[in-house]
């Protein structure tokens, strides 16, 4: 193919192209040619590097291409100005769209919890069941308080951070299967449940809640966020409304991703919380309030901030994170 004969009969639509896609501001009609001329000249550009490969001719259409597809694409986002919007709007958009169900969730875990603990402890039976008298003392006497300090700090809030992450995943990936969630919120209470049952049976009360309470306020509570939020997906599965169902599942799952990301922040800040705040030797009450301070923040995080967002259109997904940006070539 003589290149040069095709970029003299081409030379004034490339450059009518160029053109086109240099305009700041284009008409209806001027918008339909230059999609029309990007077509031909997407053609052109393939002809050229299928028959003569790499050269100086193809690249300045190709420059040209390039500058005509931002038209219709958008230059992409500022980066931090994508992670600023996620932080802002989206993530407390969808933390808000699950807040009741998130408290659903919560008041069912400590029901079941509690009623295991009612069972277990008033029932000597039981309590034989989950272990011999010497081993559940041992655990209430010493193994409970000493689990948070055998290992060094930063090692154990990672580990406590990695695996509360991962089951936070778990819930939003697995929960439009319908059980995954449930039995993840059963184990959950029923740990609690039995713990407290033990505990309660030696009388170390206070010592379980003392123990519990300066990391379990923010971590049960990211739990049970995510519990939600894969439950949530379920029902858009088995309740799509007026949507298609393919259409529903798809639009909540990436709506609720948004929070299993998110939810690895706070899982970190609520592992370094168990590793270095719950067994330092500080007064109960300042570490206790530490974990308060926490859960404060989350919860104005996700009530006040989330509706914010949302009264202001904000849908709770990951378009902050779209590989461009939604401006459309328009008169």
């Amino acid at each position: 193919m003589d290149l040069e004969a095709l970029a003299s009969a081409r030379r004034d639509d490339w450059q009518r192209l160029d053109a086109l896609a240099r305009d700041s501001r284009l008409s209806g009609p001027e918008t339909d040619e230059l999609i029309e001329r990007y077509q031909a000249g997407a053609s052109d550009l393939s002809l050229v590097k299928s028959t003569a490969g790499s050269t100086a001719l193809g690249d300045r259409l190709s420059l040209s291409l390039a500058r005509a597809r931002l038209r219709f694409t958008g230059a992409p986002e500022n980066p931090l100005r994508q992670l600023t919007r996620f932080a802002a709007v989206d993530l407390p958009a969808a933390l808000h769209r699950i807040r009741w169900l998130t408290l659903a969730v919560a008041v069912a875990t400590f029901v079941i919890a509690a009623l295991y603990a009612w069972w277990i402890g008033g029932d000597p039976r039981a309590l034989a069941n989950v272990g011999s008298e010497r081993e559940l003392r041992q655990i209430a006497e010493e193994g409970f308080a000493a689990y948070y300090s055998e290992h060094p700090a930063g090692s154990f809030a990672g580990s406590v951070w990695t695996n509360n992450a991962w089951i936070a995943a778990q819930c939003v990936a697995f929960g439009v299967l319908g059980v995954w969630v449930p039995w993840v919120i059963m184990q959950n209470a029923q740990n609690l449940g039995v713990n407290a049952a033990i505990m309660f049976a030696y009388d170390e009360a206070d010592t379980f809640f003392l123990y519990i309470a300066p990391h379990g306020l923010l971590e049960l509570t990211c739990v049970f966020v995510a519990a939600a939020a894969g439950l949530r997906i379920f029902w858009a599965w088995v309740a799509p409304g007026p949507r298609p169902r393919g259409v529903a599942l798809a639009a909540d799952a990436r709506a609720l991703f948004t929070v299993a990301i998110g939810l690895v922040f706070f899982l970190f800040v609520a592992g370094l919380i168990e590793g270095f705040v719950t067994p330092a030797p500080w007064p109960w009450a300042v570490k206790i309030g530490i974990g308060a301070l926490a859960l404060g923040g989350f919860l104005f995080y996700m009530l006040v901030i989330g509706g914010r967002a949302r009264r202001a259109g904000a849908t709770g997904d990951l378009a902050a994170f779209d590989a461009g940006a939604t401006r459309v070539v328009s008169g």
